[in-house]
């Protein structure tokens, strides 16, 4: 009998294992797949330098896993560690506008290893990926936003809770280890939101410690070390530890919503996702008017108070600053028709024009917008030439959110195209894409591609 929210909360999940979930939600977990695989072999291009260097001083006493992106193998806890970082690095990773979160870069990152490492079956990975993904939605939804709000990131603390309950999910944990687990995972969770600033180029980080804090966690309750007994609520519990408001009736899932793994946003920007709405609005502008960044006297853009703070900066510190800018996002969006990986590279971040036309963007909150979330994430963009013409475009959600989501074959291309930029051949796009969409028969063929 269940007596208190972190029991609830595990045999809610535990019983999620034993579910025949629908197709549909089978697809949905592929689909995050195949857009994950994506975003991290473009990852480990841009990382590539750094993040070999970190597997050699780290080191491994077994190394038997693929680093996904890099000819070589690693450990299971550093394989995990590395891929979650180039899985968030590009920003182009999957997320969740309710959880403010991403949780692809986290449970993905953690679960391929796994699944390599002990030989699981695809259904296994699936039941890991949508059980993960459920785990770390539900809970950043209940903390949100009150949880940013103090400094936390919660692709860093809810990812970790992500990933430790995924493991134990593919893995076939009774429900007294998956407890257990999600304690280790929530004593281990961490991650401050300190590391967008500047140039930090540390964001990463919190996915791939999450991801790699998510195994150590699933391995230790195996061991047999065991929690407390309610490790989410109460004194000193994770809840009041991380937050200071909640909503717990949202751990508890209804019968009629949509799964965690259903909710989930992808993104066509390699920009942080509250910039977003402003790069499609004025991408529309320049679609519909073929204005040029010469043009352009200013640009005033009116969001949420999420998107303007800490999301208004015109000074750019390196590539991990422009994605935080919605000035140098909405600026490159106009000059070059693209906000993709190319548009926030090294070269194009110091482009004069671009960063002249940043300095003309200034980013305000409106109340009524700030209401309106997370139910919508909206944005005006209103742009004055030179002779005085106005244009005005407003985004409130943005393409590939659930209600406006992107199809299978716009999926493909973004997958092709970064698997292409992380040095894929098409052949071998081709061949992941296929090995995707049958999972289930052909996971062991997917890892000698990775």
């Amino acid at each position: 009998m269940t007596n208190n929210v972190t029991d609830q909360f595990v045999d809610e999940l535990f019983n999620l294992t034993r579910t025949r979930f629908q197709e549909s939600v089978i697809f949905q977990a592929k689909k995050c797949l195949l857009d994950y695989l994506g975003v991290t072999l473009a990852g480990a291009r841009m990382l590539e330098g750094k993040a070999d260097a970190l597997l050699n001083s780290l080191g491994s006493v077994e190394e038997k896993t693929s680093v996904i992106g890099f000819n070589r193998k690693a450990s299971l806890q550093n394989a995990a560690l590395v891929n979650g970082m180039c899985a968030h690095v590009a920003e182009l990773d999957d997320g969740v506008r309710f959880g403010m979160m991403h949780p692809g870069a986290t449970v993905l990152s953690a679960l391929l290893p796994l699944a390599e490492h002990e030989e699981l079956t695809g259904t296994d990975l699936l039941t890991g990926i949508i059980t993960g993904y459920e785990a770390a939605i539900r809970l950043a939804s209940a903390i949100q936003p009150a949880h940013r709000n103090r400094g936390y990131h919660a692709t860093g603390t809810c990812g970790t809770i992500g990933a430790a309950v995924g493991a134990t999910a593919a893995l076939g944990f009774t429900e007294s280890q998956m407890k257990n687990t999600l304690s280790v995972a929530a004593t281990a969770a961490s991650g401050m939101l300190k590391v967008i600033k500047d140039g930090s180029e540390l964001k990463p980080f919190n996915a791939g410690n999450a991801a790699a804090s998510g195994l150590v966690a699933a391995f230790m309750a195996q061991a047999g070390f065991e929690g407390p007994d309610d490790v989410l609520e109460g004194e000193w519990g994770l809840i009041s530890m991380m937050t200071e408001t909640s909503d717990l009736s949202l751990l508890e899932r209804k019968t009629s919503e949509p799964l965690g793994i259903e909710k989930i946003y992808v993104k066509l920007h390699a920009a942080c996702r509250h910039c977003h709405p402003a790069i499609e609005a004025a991408l529309r502008i320049r679609q519909k008017t073929g204005i040029q960044g010469a043009q352009i006297k200013n640009v005033i853009v009116t969001t949420y108070g999420l998107a303007a703070g800490g999301h208004d900066h015109t000074l750019i510190s390196g590539i991990n600053s422009a994605k935080m800018s919605t000035p140098y996002s909405v600026a490159v969006a106009l000059m070059t028709g693209r906000a993709g990986i190319q548009e926030f590279s090294e070269k194009q971040i110091v482009d004069a024009a671009t960063l002249s036309l940043a300095q003309k963007v200034v980013v305000s909150e409106d109340e009524a917008l700030s209401a309106l979330v997370p139910g919508k994430r909206p944005a005006i963009v209103r742009i004055t030439t030179s002779e005085n013409e106005c244009y005005t475009e407003r985004v409130d959600l943005t393409k590939g959110e659930p209600e406006n989501p992107i199809s299978v074959d716009e999926l493909q291309k973004k997958f092709i195209s970064l698997a292409e930029y992380g040095n894929k051949t098409q052949v071998e796009a081709s061949q992941i894409i296929r090995y995707v969409w049958n999972l289930e028969s052909d996971l062991g063929r997917l890892f000698p591609l990775l």
